[in-house]
């Protein structure tokens, strides 16, 4: 299939390019380049635009003559969703409907959409299945479940062909350090770390040491960026018209916020400070994957199964890259 790869040039995006690429799929890249990067894309076709402009969708979808969409094209801070929901709305529920819409315009009806655990809120039952009830506690997660019942309408009423993916954590680089993670400003939790280890920070700040979890920390299921790219590659290959599937991505292993520090002191064999804060809004206390169905409806198995593999993999794109992709 030919694939437009939506948010291409971003962090997730790009290493589903690559491994499309590496599949024998086409691939191209869609991106505003606000917080993508051009070196990440690897050599692949990158077409520059943004979820509001539609005519620009269309022509890409058209131009390339594109058999399938993977949007994975929002903006994912929970904090900042908070701060500034309109923001947030505006481009994940809006432009994500202008991305349909462009879609239908053009005859393509497949997509593979990136959603989130922040949909659940705070589970009820953990590990989290795909059927526990759906109560966001903050925009960000709220924008993406809206964007899934968008998607069964659309399955309902045009045939469109869907399959979301609701990840929990994305961590990790590539095996060989080409492409990794590269946020301005940065807020995932590993490569804060690892900041702190390369001494471009003074500590990691904690945010809650008071949650119900057997440290007081924030616990998170921690899903390798490539294991994620390959649950994109399966189930893009088993799209079916009229239909929109759900599945978790996870390791179905929980790590607290101050397990990923201990695990990144012995990879990288530095000391890294931290320093307690405050809870943060909209941050539940426990969030791990039920991945079963995924695991057993099209054998998808996680190449990283612990934190130490993925902090490893991500220490060495931040070596090699230690001011990201500008050096």
């Amino acid at each position: 299939m030919k694939i437009l790869v939506v948010g291409g040039a971003g962090y997730i995006g790009s290493h589903a390019l690559r491994l499309l690429l590496k599949s024998g799929h086409e691939a191209v890249a869609l991106d505003n380049l606000s917080l993508g990067h051009p070196a990440a894309v690897s050599g692949a076709v990158l077409v520059k635009a943004d979820l509001a402009d539609s005519k620009s969708l269309e022509n890409a979808l058209r131009d390339h003559r594109i058999d399938a969409v993977m949007h994975f094209a929002a903006f994912a801070s929970v904090p900042e969703s908070v701060a500034e929901p309109a923001k947030y709305y505006r481009n994940n529920v809006i432009g994500t409907l202008n991305l349909l819409e462009a879609m239908r315009a053009t005859g393509v009806s497949k997509i593979v959409f990136s959603s989130t655990a922040a949909v659940y809120g705070i589970a009820e039952v953990v590990p989290i299945p795909e059927g526990a009830p759906k109560q966001p506690i903050n925009p960000y997660g709220f924008t993406k479940y809206i964007i899934e019942r968008v998607l069964a309408d659309y399955a309902h009423a045009y045939g469109l062909a869907s399959t979301t993916l609701r990840y929990f954590n994305a961590c990790g680089a590539a095996d060989d350090g080409s492409i990794g993670e590269d946020h301005d400003p940065e807020t995932h939790l590993i490569p804060i770390v690892l900041q702190v280890a390369l001494g471009q920070r003074p500590h990691v700040n904690v945010y809650g040491t008071d949650y119900p979890t057997p440290d007081g920390s924030c616990i998170r299921d921690y899903i390798h960026v490539e294991d994620l790219a390959e649950a994109h590659r399966l189930v893009l290959e088993r799209l079916e018209q009229g239909k929109a599937k759900v599945y978790n991505v996870g390791t179905g292993r929980g790590v607290s916020v101050l397990e990923v520090v201990e695990a990144a002191r012995r990879v990288t064999g530095r000391p890294i400070p931290i320093l307690a804060q405050s809870r943060r809004p909209g941050d539940p206390p426990t969030l791990i994957a039920d991945g079963s169905a995924l695991r057993s409806e099209l054998s998808w198995t996680p190449r990283y199964p612990d934190i130490d593999s993925v902090i490893r993999s991500a220490w060495l794109w931040h070596s090699k890259h230690p001011r990201g992709y500008s050096g």
